[in-house]
């Protein structure tokens, strides 16, 4: 069983990460990560901009994990408790969100589209992350799997893996394992992984609510770092401020104090100078086209031809990525 482990990260500093967690790191499915670059094409424009997958979702998985403990100590008297093992799953899926990142990141989505193939990276980081904790690894004369671990040493059950795949993918899994378990019983809900007394939990990895989550705050800083931005964003005052209300349908999700609003305000400018000085840059976007018709020229020699009516081959982006 691996160990708990300090990373010494660009934007957050020192992270401590769990064991499992760093069970997780430790496996093929993850380390190849390190192998594609966050901003894709934009690394043949911007040299600086060679941050990757890899040290994104670890940074994710630090603000996750800040994020949770700062709502733990902001409840109210009598609400739901959250657990070490809510924590536990929310840090996982923070870590396991991109995943199924294909090679040069947004760009393999591009190219999947035009290749009339229907693929989406959550749902592929689903299916990656289902293979990440069923295959069997062995190490010195022992075979285990990481769901074995989850399970005899953190108790984990499956409604907590389907929560996790959930927060994932920011709605129901295409899963069997999400599919086995019983509809939810409370009336407008539809997640089963957790009841809707904690539906704040499912805004913190991938907000499907109004969009703000750990995911853009590590990556707008991450990216303003290695672009040589200037971003006036602060993620610390963000959850420092963040706390569970009740909204008028009678809901629980994150809000934050009024005083805060600039802070928000510089959350979506930093998003707009990005996607304007960065992401949508003329000659990015041009050499992002050439890495698709490259891949759609090459398409009948990689193994991905077979896939065209279910892409369901794992090994596809293990292989060229």
């Amino acid at each position: 069983m691996a160990a708990e482990k300090i990373f010494n990260d660009s934007v957050h500093g020192h992270i401590k990460m769990h064991p499992l967690l760093v069970q997780i790191i430790d496996t093929p499915e993850f380390q190849r990560l390190k192998n594609i670059k966050q901003l894709g094409g934009g690394y043949f424009v911007f040299p600086g901009a060679s941050h990757n997958r890899f040290e994104h979702s670890i940074g994710v998985a630090h603000l996750a994990g800040e994020l949770v403990e700062q709502l733990v100590e902001q409840l109210n008297v009598g609400e739901e408790v959250i657990t070490d093992k809510d924590k536990l799953c929310v840090q996982i899926a923070g870590l396991c969100h991109d995943l199924g990142h294909g090679p040069f990141s947004h760009v393999f989505e591009s190219f999947m589209k035009e290749a009339e193939l229907e693929w989406k990276h959550e749902e592929q980081s689903v299916k990656m992350f289902e293979q990440l904790i069923t295959r069997t690894i062995t190490r010195n004369d022992e075979s285990y799997t990481i769901e074995q671990i989850m399970i005899e040493r953190y108790q984990f059950e499956d409604r907590d893996i389907v929560f996790i795949e959930e927060l994932i993918c920011g709605e129901n899994p295409p899963t069997e394992r999400h599919n086995a378990l019983p509809p939810p019983d409370q009336e407008g809900w539809s997640y089963k992984g957790r009841g809707k007394e904690k539906s704040y939990l499912y805004e913190i990895v991938a907000n499907k609510r109004t969009g703000i989550d750990v995911d853009k705050m590590d990556y707008f800083s991450r990216d303003c770092l290695h672009l040589g931005m200037k971003s006036n964003f602060s993620h610390e005052r963000y959850v420092m401020f963040a706390r569970v209300c009740t909204n008028e349908s009678n809901e629980k999700q994150i809000c934050i104090r009024d005083k805060e609003a600039l802070n928000m305000y510089e959350l979506f400018h930093i998003r707009y100078l990005l996607h304007h000085n960065a992401y949508q840059h003329r000659v990015t976007k041009a050499i992002e086209m050439m890495i698709v018709d490259a891949l759609l020229a090459a398409e009948r020699t990689f193994t991905y031809w077979m896939a065209r009516k279910s892409l369901t081959s794992l090994h596809l982006t293990l292989n060229y990525t």
